[in-house]
């Protein structure tokens, strides 16, 4: 690219333009009948809910960089795109649309409905496509795949009728978890539980006889209008002689048995229970070991039934209230005590859910469980990080049948029939034109919906055409890696790799590579539903799109989650300024230089070539094992505190005696491809702009350099770090930047012949005059590192007014006090037994550290000091 290098980098420009420009040349699609080896990537598929969060934009960003790094390894790298209709979550806020417009889902009828949330899909398919091509995600848009599209609708059918005739998908009668608001049963994954204030009430229910009352204890008192038994332990000598007598309902007047029943925990409580069956997993167990009757007493919608007498109408919350102060009133309610409950809510709407009876679809998951536990335990499937294995385990080897029906519009519909002529009930694939049966024509499909996790378990094959033997099917599955959060474990990754075992007979995916959570200041997972997420694409408007990818990634560690800081993203930006500015003096440099590794490199040349091979190979290391937060730091490492620091400094000096910068912009190109898949715009723009490639950097490789470049020059090492104490001295002596100055060394003749032929490069701590000694000159500052000591002499610097020795004193002797009273102060925190009992454990660790630091520093002035006597 020619034209004049601005001064200062504007990512908005070039990083629209080179997405663009990617998208145009079709860059991440994979070409026909290459041999190369594969690797693939499906994208988790975001809903269509909304715009991105930093989470999703996190995700995705590890995707693409480990897109981008295969690649450059020169692999065929494909990442497949697509998005999940979402089926509650989209049902949601599309009811929420309308009722802002005054609008009821009612009013259009199931098709006006659908054909509104279709509306809202498109829109938002078409935002979030244009999110990830603003953040330069590697993505085969032509193979852009929705979870409704035609082919994955024949997916879902195919996999629904293949269960179906094997018995294992079952329409039951249980207990399931019900939203009051969406009005649909969701699952225990979907399900997110909340901490509360709550109530203990305890109650009496009188015994039939008159002879006395049972108390037990609930929070939800208006549940007990459905009680149809009081359970006791069969050992619990408390209760053993009312066991077969019979109780009055309070409020209700209806006659009730104690029964025995070996789950109560005669120790918990008042060692009595209600049961309720309708309304209460637990008691449904227990009713259906008594043949206990079920009595609905809160509806669909929250609302007390007619079952529930005198309060029938109620809201569940308005006929508690009512409740508790009639039983307190008829001298009932024994005791009220607060207490901490974990509320389950609809993890859609945070509606508190309500425990139903209600008839659904499930699917029993025993079986197609023991082939995944077995592929993540023989190592089929590995787990990054590993400890997630663990959690696998605990949830596969107890895991519970499937409720999979949701009653909604929005989704895929299940595919099961019934005839109204002869009754039967069948699955198809395709929309049947007739009975199996008996051939009639008036058939019904049911109305409810899959769980939208029914489409998204089969994404890994579906995407790629499957059912059919389609090409993409044949070549690219199974996929290489699945990125994923960890908190989706359950929702999704087990059940992709059972269904994958099932339905193609492979794991689905090589690798599972769990990451971090980002979350916000009260510790809560970023989400569209909670709204609590920094818009990404504010924060791209004032950095720079490289720049908020390379800050997210450098605030998520690998172990743990962690909690968004704005700072971080600043750094993204100032990484991105260092490299454009650096490419820029290269550039002012190179007259003409092409990029290439000397056959006679400088010490500084090798010195520079091995730091560089050392990164490559480690960071490539490391990415391979996913820790790519861990790569990015240490080739921001070499990059801003290697090759800025040192090698373009080297490269300055050595380019005033005429030496060429070859190595140096070979650096730079093997740093932009390191760079790349972290920060693809900036590295493309700047690799254009130098002519590093007749391809783009995407198609390029990853450096690799010859295994001599492995050991290094320890006499570099030597005087790298000689420059630094110097340096440092002169900073803690106050000595003036400009000030030339003399350096004392105690050092082996190798070495001191070594720094003595390079004196230029000692220009860089302003030493002008280098002498060996064996006895440390008085007065002197001096510092002892690894290959000898080096001394400082003052004598000089005070004749030549270069140096006050008496203000250093006493400089140094103030600073000393202060530090000293720090240090006081923190230990006498430490002997105070109130503070190590109260104060948070970072506030002590945070001390701890200071004292520590302080400690340090004291112990260098008080060196010092002992220096300039």
């Amino acid at each position: 690219m020619q034209g004049e290098f601005p001064k200062t980098y504007d990512p908005k420009g070039i990083e629209e333009r080179l997405s663009e420009a990617w998208e145009k040349e079709g860059l991440f699609t994979p070409p026909r009948g290459d041999r190369a080896e594969n690797y693939v990537i499906v994208i988790p598929p975001p809903n269509v809910t909304g715009k991105l969060t930093l989470g999703h934009v996190l995700d995705n960003e590890l995707q693409d960089i480990l897109v981008r790094f295969h690649s450059l390894q020169g692999k065929n790298a494909l990442w497949v795109p697509g998005m999940d209709h979402a089926g509650i979550a989209t049902q949601v806020v599309v009811e929420k649309k309308l009722a802002r417009e005054g609008k009821k889902k009612e009013e259009l009828g199931r098709d006006g409905f659908i054909e509104e949330v279709w509306r809202w899909a498109r829109e938002h398919r078409a935002i979030i496509r244009r999110q990830h091509e603003r953040l330069g995600f590697a993505a085969d848009w032509s193979r852009e795949r929705f979870t409704l599209d035609e082919g994955l609708v024949r997916a879902v059918r195919t996999v629904f009728k293949h269960l179906y005739d094997k018995g294992l998908i079952y329409r039951g009668l249980r207990i399931v978890n019900w939203c009051p608001r969406c009005h649909t049963a969701i699952s225990n994954e979907e399900t997110e539980y909340e901490t509360e204030q709550g109530y203990l009430w305890y109650i009496k229910y009188p015994l039939e006889d008159g002879s006395g009352f049972i108390t037990v204890a609930t929070t939800r008192p208006e549940t007990m209008l459905g009680d149809t038994a009081v359970a006791v332990h069969p050992e619990d000598e408390k209760y053993k002689a009312l066991i077969g007598k019979y109780l009055t309902l309070p409020l209700m007047n209806r006659r009730i048995p104690v029964i025995a029943d070996e789950v109560v925990e005669k120790d918990f409580g008042t060692g009595a229970v209600k049961v309720t069956p309708y309304h209460d997993a637990s008691d449904f167990e227990i009713g259906e070991r008594h043949k206990l009757a079920k009595i609905r007493v809160i509806s669909d919608k929250g609302v007390m039934t007619e079952a529930a007498g005198a309060y029938s109408g109620k809201d569940r919350y308005a006929a508690r209230k009512a409740i508790v102060a009639d039983l307190e009133s008829q001298g009932l309610l024994e005791k009220t005590e607060p207490y901490r409950l974990s509320a389950a809510k609809c993890s859609r709407c945070h509606t508190v859910i309500e425990p139903l009876l209600s008839e659904q679809w499930f699917a029993k998951m025993k079986t197609l469980a023991e082939p995944a536990i077995k592929a993540v335990r023989d190592g089929t499937i590995g787990f990054y990080p590993e400890r997630w294995r663990n959690l696998y385990y605990h949830w596969m080897e107890n895991i519970q049948d499937w409720c999979i029906s949701r009653q909604l519009w929005w989704g895929h519909r299940i595919p099961v029939y019934t005839c109204k002529s002869c009754g039967k009930v069948f699955a198809s694939i395709d929309e049947p034109m007739m009975c199996p049966g008996c051939s009639g024509k008036a058939l019904e499909q049911d109305p409810d919906v899959l769980d939208t996790w029914f489409s998204s378990w089969l994404w890994p094959f579906s995407v790629m055409g499957w059912p059919e033997e389609t090409d993409d099917f044949k070549r690219f599955y199974p996929t290489s890696t699945l990125v994923s959060g960890w908190d989706i474990i359950y929702l999704w990754v087990a059940r992709m790799i059972m269904a994958g075992f099932e339905f193609t007979g492979q794991a689905p995916f090589n690798q599972v590579f769990f990451h971090v959570m980002i979350r916000d200041e009260k510790g809560r997972k970023m989400s569209k539903s909670l709204g609590n997420s920094p818009d990404p694409f504010d924060l791209i408007e004032r950095y720079g799109a490289d720049a908020l990818r390379f800050g997210l990634l450098l605030i998520t560690p690998k172990e743990q989650d962690v909690l968004y800081s704005e700072e971080r993203i600043k750094v993204g930006r100032n990484f991105a300024n260092k490299l454009w500015n650096s490419a820029r003096l290269l550039d002012s440099l190179r007259d003409g230089d092409k990029a290439a590794i000397p056959d006679d490199p400088t010490p500084m040349e090798f010195w520079m070539l091995a730091r560089l091979a050392r990164t490559a190979r480690d960071a490539r290391e490391l990415i391979e094992a996913h820790d790519l937060y861990s790569a990015a730091k240490m080739i921001y490492t070499f990059f801003w505190h290697e090759f800025c620091d040192w090698g373009l400094e080297f490269t300055k000096i050595a380019k005033k005696d005429a030496r060429p910068i070859s190595a140096a912009l070979y650096v730079l190109k093997a740093s932009l491809a390191m760079i790349h898949p972290y920060m693809p715009f900036i590295t493309e723009e700047l690799w254009e702009r130098f002519g590093f490639g007749s391809s783009r950097l995407y198609k390029d490789s990853w450096p690799q350099l010859e295994d001599k470049y492995s050991a290094g020059d320890a006499r570099v090492d030597a005087l790298v770090e000689m420059v630094t104490a110097v340096r440092t001295m002169r900073a803690e002596l106050g000595i003036a930047p400009d000030a030339k100055i003399s350096v004392s060394i105690n050092v082996g003749d190798d070495l001191y012949r070594f720094l003595q032929e390079h004196m230029k490069y000692l220009e860089l701590a302003k030493i002008e005059k280098l002498e060996r000694t064996k006895a440390k000159p008085h007065p002197s500052s001096g510092a002892v590192l690894p290959w000898g000591e080096i001394y400082l002499p003052l004598s000089e610097l005070v004749s030549a007014g270069k140096l006050n020795l008496q203000a250093e004193r006493t400089r140094l002797s103030k600073e000393l006090e202060k530090l000293a009273s720090e240090i006081e102060s923190i230990k006498r925190k430490f002997e105070n037994e109130e503070f190590l009992s109260n104060a948070p454990d970072e506030i002590v660790s945070r001390e701890r550290e200071r004292q520590d630091s302080y400690t340090k520093k004291a112990a260098r002035l008080s060196e010092l000091l002992e220096g300039l006597k």
